[in-house]
């Protein structure tokens, strides 16, 4: 078994929604079995809405062919939350790992994106006060990251989505996280186009998800995961 004060973190680019469920399943099989230590896939999706297991049919507003005319894939998820949109440009990060307490999961993943936020100068907080509909990071009234999670046999998978410089529109042709009047918003438009690109910030939230968790970051490359590249470990 590898070292269980390690974080395995692996960045996978961009990958269509449904690969990354399948990945996570094999994975979270191999983490219930000790095969692998705690993980953190980084990755961007395609535009993609993805439904919660607390979604209703109110959330989607418009016919199905209206988005697939935007060329944006639908998919339904045993993630908790409701309807939410990843796309291009969106930091999109899935722990599987141990999550003995799911709402003390929930809660450090909120902590290390504000403190990640924090670092960009940005001023961010979780709601967590305001009821599971407000689960997440905000900016003031603005939403910035949204989570949702799901755990089978003690392991997570799913996790967060954090807005870099993503087109923030098609948010607003659903109703994003069951909130009909919520504002979305990105750390592109926080600070005004100046903020950092999606890969330094990947690297930032990399190491705020693992002192969150007093763990020690190990890069990895997919190979290491057994996802087919020539097998290496990055410095």
């Amino acid at each position: 078994m590898p070292n269980t004060n390690d974080i395995w973190v692996c960045h996978l680019g961009l990958l269509p929604y449904a690969e990354a469920t399948a990945l996570q399943e094999t994975l979270r099989a191999r983490r219930q079995a000790g095969e692998l230590p705690d993980l953190l896939l980084l990755l961007e999706h395609p535009p993609t809405y993805t439904r919660g297991r607390r979604s209703g049919a109110q959330e989607l507003p418009f016919p199905e062919d209206f988005y697939a005319a935007k060329g944006i894939e639908l998919h339904d998820t045993d993630r908790g939350g409701r309807i939410t949109y990843h796309g291009p440009g969106q930091l999109v990060g899935y722990p599987i790992m141990a999550a003995p307490d799911v709402i003390a999961h929930v809660r450090t993943m909120e902590r290390a994106i504000v403190a990640a936020l924090g670092e960009t100068g940005i001023e961010a907080h979780a709601r967590p006060q305001d009821g599971p509909d407000y689960t997440g990071v905000w900016v003031e009234e603005r939403k910035i990251a949204s989570i949702g999670v799901h755990v089978s046999h003690g392991v997570s998978t799913h996790g967060f989505a954090v807005n870099v410089d993503d087109d923030l529109k098609p948010f607003s042709w659903v109703v994003a996280c069951g909130l009909p009047d919520v504002r979305m918003t990105s750390i592109a438009l926080e600070t005004e186009g100046t903020g950092e690109s999606i890969a330094c910030f990947r690297k930032r939230m990399a190491h705020a998800f693992c002192r969150a968790h007093d763990a020690r970051q190990r890069l990895v490359t997919p190979s290491r995961l057994g996802i087919g590249q020539p097998e290496a470990v990055l410095a």
